[in-house]
């Protein structure tokens, strides 16, 4: 389904700095065997989240999004960019696929803006270990899961160093994932049980990518769920916010010289002379 046979799973496994177990002729080749349990899902998912960063340049620079797997690898794996939900989701179901998981689909609701109903614009993942379904998301940028959360027993508590996460259900099977945070739970996203194919994250995309209401078109929006040791970070129109793992909100405004030494260091995204001059003028027409 998400066309795992076609990627190049270890260039994928350098990008993203993965050292899984050695030896045997596992999927990965080069004297490396992964196997499809719940120790590999969790390493490729942190490996993964800690190395690709969440961004929306393409978008921004009025570039196409493209969600085919030789696109997306050779946008995130060989160009070393970012991408947003799509591309990141489609990615790593891609990957886990090729490994041996069973991966669907889901989509859901963003509710970190307020109580306003959403449109479902956000694409998450569901992979199946022995029997148990767990939640894989690399694409909900600085707020998100470094590593899977488990669904099959809402309410379980993970966490995952700096964040606390848990999965609570409401009417009609509906689950929603949930982050601790200054000392309450708050709602991240929604999602249904109905599962989605990579159709519907191109139909999905296409308004992402486009639609004057969407989040993503008009603004810089790059993410970082950090690593464990550097901070979460997000970096939205001008403003860059910093959550430190002690709990410590840290902001300060980005002025549009400065955006690509920002997206270099402080997201690892370099980008060419040309493009980074287009995103400077981008920001400075919006002053």
């Amino acid at each position: 389904m998400w066309s795992g046979d076609e990627l190049d799973l270890d260039a994928y496994l350098a990008r993203i700095g993965y050292e899984g177990a050695c030896g045997g002729d596992g999927a990965g080749g080069a004297g490396r065997e992964l196997r499809p349990d719940l120790r590999t899902l969790k390493e490729v998912h942190r490996a993964h989240t800690a190395a690709i960063t969440f961004e929306n340049l393409d978008v921004l620079l009025g570039r196409p999004v493209e969600l085919e797997v030789k696109a997306v690898e050779d946008k995130l794996v060989r160009a070393g960019r970012g991408g947003y939900c799509y591309e990141q989701n489609s990615l790593l179901a891609a990957a886990l696929e090729r490994i041996g998981f069973e991966v669907s689909g889901r989509g859901a609701r963003n509710r970190t803006r307020g109580d306003a109903l959403r449109p479902v614009t956000h694409a998450v993942l569901v992979a199946t270990v022995e029997g148990e379904p767990w939640l894989c998301d690399a694409g909900f940028g600085y707020q998100g899961p470094r590593e899977p959360v488990p669904l099959g027993r809402p309410g379980t508590t993970v966490e995952q160093g700096d964040g606390t996460y848990r999965v609570r259900e409401e009417e009609d099977g509906v689950l929603v994932l949930c982050l601790l945070r200054d000392g309450g739970w708050r709602d991240l996203y929604a999602f249904s049980p109905q599962r989605y194919h990579p159709v519907d994250y191109v139909l999905l995309n296409h308004y992402s990518s486009s639609h004057p209401r969407s989040a993503f078109v008009g603004q810089v929006v790059v993410q970082q769920p950090g690593d464990g040791v550097r901070p979460r970070r997000a970096l939205v129109g001008r403003d860059l916010t910093y959550l430190h793992p002690d709990g410590r909100t840290e902001r300060r405004v980005v002025g549009s010289g400065e955006l690509p030494a920002v997206l270099d260091r402080e997201f690892g995204i370099r980008l060419p002379e040309r493009d980074a001059a287009e995103l400077i003028g981008i920001q400075r027409a919006g002053d």
